[in-house]
């Protein structure tokens, strides 16, 4: 159990004693910044910027830490290390950064020779829909980009077609391969994201058998990355790493977003020296639960969009495109190249309320998205004032009955699945009565006086739940999601249905299940690779630091068609404007030069 006493955490006062200890001396210096080092990463930094937790007094405090033996310089082995930039780490952290940052440059700077142009410029033509008005065609860019360089970074919001470009990418390879063996897999952070990558990919490619004859050959076997890379029972570590490199040419990574600094770094590492990266996800969204917001600082969030002249050259040869509009990459490094942030929202239309309020707070432009909410284009957004803590349950009695009826009333486990993940109320705290706890005691509330369930003990028929840890013997993942129905082999019996892997839906015993909890609520991170229909965005009454524009940008797109806020303007207004700003030095890392 975490316990805060005076903002540091139990773990964050044992570190800095520790360290005291293995110096040798009670230093106060010594022991505020492993207090203050220690906090940052767990509160998801990489470091700590002595500048700003020291403001003038950094360069006193930089130069007493570099005397003390647990403090070390890059390049040395100590607990601590203080870099050229005052940046303060923990060693593990360090690593994890210069190893990522180390490995993604030289892939992004590795150009591939051995593309044949005619013949890419040939499946461009067949795979992508004729080119428009809308010029330049991001999805084209991001094909011929992955097809030239060991690194490629697609970003995008949800609807921008991601998945549907990787699919592409991945028959423009196979047809390169001339019918050679070309090894791709697939991999994302959680069940949930897997599950729906595969999905998909199974969509995209049967829309592909017309045009091209890999079609058939495009695999649809996704994993998560911890399966990817093998965990070893009882240990941090992975079968694959650098040493026993992955067997895979191609190695593509959906909701990068969600992943942390320390797997992103492992699963660079166990990458084989000739083998591609392909990194997909959307950098507006929240960063990983655990430290580190790596696909930000590959995108270089807010930086200037650059390509190099050697790029835009071998863009007008394989798509006829050019980027002549866009500022020549000049002094920037060759990592730009690489990164493709696709732009056209397919689902959600310029005009489409959803997508303009989701830019209007990407934007931090909150009266903009005020507008758009009160003078929507369609009547499925909105934004309500919070009901007072006495009226709560009442007023979520529509929504609930509208979103988790129809499920409720279906025995048949695939379709209650399906029903059950076209609504969800989604929120930014896990405690409190507009939490995640509150909200699912009162959703059960509702739907017993309904007569539509039960909830006289733990299990009982209708409850949802989702798993919270990874079991790779019952191949539940974090975040996967099953419903508890009546067993049809075992008359009396519950059992909890979960969506198979070759679409049907497979059953696993209550009693055997790994740590989960009830979601007809959960939290907008735990939402992260999901979509549903319908969202109830539900805001806490006081401000919090964890209110920020992505939080609520990434809950809003989980819909795909019908929105509800609950939040005060006020609250609104304060999370537009504040930014999730992790510290570390991946960024500079990679874009330096």
């Amino acid at each position: 159990m975490v316990h805060e006493v005076g903002g540091y955490r139990e773990i964050d006062r044992e570190f800095a004693e520790y360290l005291c200890r293995l110096a040798g001396k009670d230093d106060a210096i010594l022991r505020r910044m492993a207090l203050e080092v220690s906090r940052a990463t767990g509160e998801g930094h990489i470091c700590l910027d002595l500048n700003e937790a020291c403001g003038s007094a950094a360069a006193e405090t930089a130069a007493s830490l570099a005397g003390i033996s647990v403090v070390g310089l890059p390049g040395t082995v100590a607990p601590l290390v203080l870099d050229r930039e005052d940046r303060l780490y923990l060693y593990r952290y360090w690593c994890y950064e210069q190893e990522l940052a180390a490995v993604l440059r030289a892939m992004a700077g590795e150009r591939l020779a051995a593309v044949d142009p005619v013949v890419l410029k040939d499946g461009l033509e067949r795979l992508f829909d004729p080119v428009g008005e809308d010029w330049p065609d991001w999805q084209r860019i991001a094909a011929a980009a992955a097809l030239r360089s060991r690194l490629t970074v697609v970003s995008g919001g949800p609807g921008t077609g991601k998945t549907s470009t990787v699919v592409r990418i991945i028959a423009l390879l196979l047809e390169q391969s001339g019918g050679e063996r070309c090894r791709i897999a697939m991999a994302a952070p959680t069940g949930k994201a897997a599950a729906r990558l595969r999905e998909a990919v199974r969509a995209a490619r049967a829309r592909l058998r017309e045009k091209t004859p890999v079609a058939d050959a495009i695999p649809d076997d996704v994993f998560t990355i911890h399966r990817l890379l093998g965990v070893v029972p009882g240990s941090c570590r992975f079968r694959h790493d650098s040493r026993n490199p992955l067997p895979h040419d191609v190695v593509i990574v959906d909701e990068a977003s969600m992943v942390a600094l320390p797997l992103m770094a492992k699963l660079a590492a166990a990458l084989s020296r000739r083998a591609r990266l392909i990194l997909l996800g959307d950098r507006d969204q929240l960063a990983s639960v655990e430290p580190g917001a790596v696909l930000g600082d590959i995108c270089h969030r807010g930086g200037e969009d650059r390509y190099s002249a050697d790029f835009n050259a071998y863009l007008r040869q394989v798509t006829g495109q050019s980027l002549d509009g866009y500022p020549d990459l000049g002094l920037m490094p060759s990592f730009a190249d690489s990164l493709v942030v696709l732009r056209k929202n397919y689902r959600f239309g310029a005009a489409g309320a959803i997508g303009k309020i989701s830019r209007a707070i990407n934007q931090g432009d909150a009266e903009a998205a005020v507008r758009e909410f009160q003078d929507p284009v369609d009547e499925e957004v909105s934004m309500k004032d919070l009901p007072s803590d006495g009226c709560l349950q009442a007023a979520l009695v529509g929504s609930v009955l509208a979103g988790y009826r129809e499920y409720l009333e279906k025995d048949d486990p695939a379709e209650a699945l399906a029903s059950f993940d076209r609504f969800r109320i989604l929120c930014a705290v896990r405690s409190g009565v507009r939490g995640v706890s509150g909200l699912n005691r009162a959703v059960e509330d509702i739907l017993a006086a309904q007569g539509l369930l039960q909830p006289d003990r733990i299990w009982y028929r209708g409850r949802p739940v989702m798993i919270r840890v990874n079991d790779y013997a019952l191949r539940l993942y974090n975040g996967d999601i099953g419903i508890a129905l009546k067993d049809p082999e075992r008359p009396g019996a519950l059992a909890v249905f979960f969506p198979a892997e070759n679409g049907g839906v497979r059953k696993v015993s209550p009693l055997r299940l790994p740590a989960h909890e009830t979601v007809f609520a959960m939290t907008v991170h735990k939402s992260q690779g999901s979509e549903f229909d319908r969202v109830l965005l539900v805001m806490p009454r006081a401000d919090s630091p964890v209110l920020t524009r992505e939080l609520l940008y990434t809950g809003m797109t989980r819909a795909r068609k019908s929105l509800v806020l609950w939040c005060g303007e006020d609250i609104f207004r304060t999370a537009v404007s504040r930014r999730t700003d992790r510290r570390s030095g991946l960024r500079q890392a990679l874009w330096k030069d």
